[in-house]
């Protein structure tokens, strides 16, 4: 029987991370989690309480709700990947909003938060054969994952793939809001105390700026077969 391995896959906002991570878990019959929905779905609930918002942030009454917020995914047949459910209610298209982009890393700065999701991660891959995409997999959740991947690109690149996929959606937007978004959260997940974003020492680094898809997936894929072999 192949052996199953642990893939982390870390890097910036809208570099693709989700893209080729279902890609390689649906190629190799994983599980695939996207670590950033489940702090999107707190970040939605802490905007349905009015507890964030451009403005202001009440962290303590967040911490307070936190045992009471349940997340969870769904495989979803026709769609071909799992859908986000925040307490048994489906927010997959709620979280992917410009208001959700906009306050997600403010949220993900806090310890209890990350603490909560980094517990409910690392159970979902104690038994291998996953792919896991986020900010800290291969620093925080999974350190001795078998595989560490670090995708960039630069700004302006994610910029106008994110501007893209939520004008394809059918949302209005503004490209340098779009930018300046992508720029604010770069530096909030790099300077943040608890887990900031960097680069693992043992992770091989991505930067697709000029790079497809295929590249991709078919360079990584190689990457793969070895750690499996």
């Amino acid at each position: 029987m192949t052996k199953k391995i642990t893939i982390a896959i870390d890097g910036f906002s809208s570099t693709g991370k989700s893209t080729i991570a279902k890609e390689l878990a649906k190629e190799l019959g994983y599980i695939y989690v996207d670590t950033g929905a489940m702090y999107r779905a707190i970040t939605l609930y802490a905007m349905q309480q009015n507890y964030i918002s451009g403005n202001h942030f009440n962290t303590e009454a967040l911490i307070g709700d936190l045992a009471d917020i349940s997340i969870s995914f769904s495989f979803n047949d026709t769609l071909g990947f799992a859908e986000v459910y925040l307490n048994n209610l489906n927010v997959e298209k709620q979280i992917r909003t410009i208001e959700v982009s906009k306050l997600v890393s403010k949220v993900a700065t806090i310890s209890e938060v990350r603490k909560k999701l980094v517990l409910e991660q690392q159970d979902m891959g104690k038994n291998k054969g996953i792919v896991m995409d986020g900010r800290d997999i291969g620093t925080v959740v999974f350190p001795d994952a078998e595989l560490k991947l670090f995708m960039t690109a630069s700004a302006d690149k994610r910029a106008k793939r994110r501007y893209k996929e939520l004008l394809d959606r059918g949302d209005k937007v503004i490209y340098e809001e779009i930018l300046h978004n992508v720029q604010e959260r770069d530096h909030i997940d790099s300077t943040r105390e608890d887990s900031p974003l960097t680069i693992a020492k043992d992770a091989v680094e991505f930067d697709n700026s000029d790079m497809g898809l295929k590249e991709q997936f078919e360079r990584i894929m190689s990457l793969v077969s070895s750690k499996i072999s």
